[in-house]
């Protein structure tokens, strides 16, 4: 009988402690920022009083200014072009694009055929399959376009225009040209660039000889 009072003592005491406050801030801990992360809302507004845009309050708020970390790249947006779009009437940037130089210097045999089958599907409509102009749009004017694109193949101003330029022109438009960020991801402007050059100079080279030929 005594036992059971024994028994019947301890689990009310047992009881009663756990139903105490457990204490939540201990005196000494190591590492508290694993132990407490400073998480924050994904869609909180950020003119909290968590959040700072002073880079000398880093430390006791956090770092928040809504953009990439420098020097970071998105997914998906290798080969940045850290050329901005001119503003109306303005050429500078436009004429700063030629000192870009093409990530791409040469094209597989693989790439090459990819390339093309790009030019064809957003370029060839206008500037031709064959690169002269004459596309579906012109039709050697007989199209329902009057003026006739650029000839990529066969003027010498396109055949001498920097690729950096080729590549502002295919990303922010040019002319009566609009521009291909929509249908194209810098990489593969890059390849259509590249694809441009090569047959450029591949023209160049089914000229030579006909050229000295007539010389001589």
């Amino acid at each position: 009988m005594k036992g059971i009072y024994i028994i019947l003592s301890f689990a009310f005491v047992t009881a009663t402690v756990s139903c105490n406050e457990v204490k939540r801030k201990p005196s000494n801990i190591y590492m508290p920022d694993m132990a407490y992360s400073r998480a924050y809302e994904t869609y909180a507004d950020r003119d909290s009083s968590i959040f700072t845009a002073d880079e000398s309050e880093r430390g006791t708020k956090i770092f928040y200014n809504n953009r990439p970390v420098d020097g970071t790249v998105a997914r998906g947006e290798e080969m940045p072009f850290h050329i901005a779009k001119d503003a109306n009437g303005d050429t500078t940037n436009y004429h700063a694009s030629k000192m870009v130089v093409s990530p791409i210097q040469s094209l597989s045999e693989t790439e090459l055929i990819e390339a093309e089958r790009l030019y064809l599907i957003n370029c060839g409509i206008c500037h031709g399959s064959n690169l002269d102009g004459n596309g579906p749009l012109y039709k050697g004017g007989d199209g329902p376009y009057a003026a006739k694109p650029a000839t990529l193949v066969g003027d010498v101003k396109y055949e001498t225009m920097p690729e950096g330029q080729m590549f502002y022109s295919v990303a922010y438009g040019k002319g009566q040209m609009g521009s291909y960020a929509s249908q194209l991801s810098r990489k593969q402007r890059w390849q259509v660039i590249a694809y441009i050059k090569h047959k450029q100079k591949e023209a160049k080279v089914d000229t030579a000889p006909a050229a000295v030929a007539k010389a001589n």
